[in-house]
């Protein structure tokens, strides 16, 4: 395929408030792309897309406010946005949300909440949407998968579920769409710094004492910069490219399932109690 042009075209972006999704945003409002952008976060949405407008006054930003786990809200959204962009140069399915706690410790309600987002709304948005995007030449799908969508650790039972759907779905659709001239690319990062800890639901029969652990074990493994990530992820749109790992944290696990497809989830969470011990602040010293 030829490279991928933003200038001049619609790009629609999930998980646009904060994170990987704000920085996607500024990256294609600078390359030209004029921007549809969605997010539940009303507040911080609003503020996002004033803050794009602003320093890119030629770019039309569009905000929608939408909850992606409302199935009826995302085929209304996917409507609206093909009725008023019947031509769509990309659309990046980037917002998701976490959920922590073994299989047996999450209500069915709370899996089929974690599908219903990162699994159900960006394959929804991508079938309604497919007419716009095959009738723009060149056009690109984004999936943002998840290092969890190339490797299964205990405790994210749901997440990972979604993560590797959305990756199968990608696959399938990268031979499906060349013939259509639509490229997609799948990307999987590691631990980037965004909001997504701070907004991860816990499972209902979750011990407490084991609540903050969790979380704060979740948390110190984000340092990877959204900047940074969001500059690769466009770069691998420009070029084309099927797949993406992002950081370290994604490409050394690939690796070590690649080399040891049964046992590499002991040797992954002897390196990830090993970081996050590392990392951990250490307690005050009594005087």
């Amino acid at each position: 395929m030829t490279p991928y042009r933003f200038a001049g075209r619609t790009a629609v972006v999930t998980g646009a408030a904060s994170g990987i999704g704000e920085q996607l945003a500024h990256g294609l409002a600078a390359r030209g792309s004029d921007l549809v952008l969605v997010d539940r976060d009303a507040m911080r949405l609003d503020a996002m897309a004033e803050a794009t407008r602003s320093a890119h006054p030629a770019r039309t930003v569009e905000a929608l406010v939408v909850d992606l786990a409302d199935r009826d809200a995302v085929v209304e959204l996917a409507t609206g946005i093909r009725e008023r962009h019947p031509r769509l140069g990309l659309l990046v399915n980037n917002a998701g949300v976490a959920l922590g706690g073994r299989f047996d410790q999450v209500a069915v309600e709370e899996f089929e909440w974690v599908m219903a987002v990162n699994f159900t709304a960006p394959m929804l948005l991508m079938h309604h949407l497919l007419p716009a995007l095959t009738a723009e030449p060149g056009s690109h799908l984004v999936n943002i998968s998840s290092l969890f969508g190339l490797i299964a650790p205990p405790g994210q039972s749901a997440y990972s579920s979604s993560k590797f759907a959305l990756r199968g779905l990608s696959e399938v659709l990268r031979s499906e769409l060349r013939e259509n001239g639509v490229g997609v690319t799948t990307v999987h990062p590691g631990g980037v710094r965004t909001r997504i800890a701070e907004s991860a639901r816990i499972g209902t029969a979750v011990p407490t004492d084991d609540v903050e652990q969790h979380q704060r074990t979740f948390a110190a493994m984000l340092t990877y910069p959204p900047e940074k990530a969001a500059e690769e992820i466009l770069d691998a749109v420009r070029r084309r490219r099927g797949r993406v790992l992002i950081a370290t944290s994604a490409k050394i696990p690939d690796l070590l399932a690649r080399l040891m497809p049964v046992s590499h989830m002991r040797v992954i969470n002897r390196l990830t109690a090993a970081t996050a011990r590392r990392v951990q602040p250490k307690a005050p010293v009594s005087k």
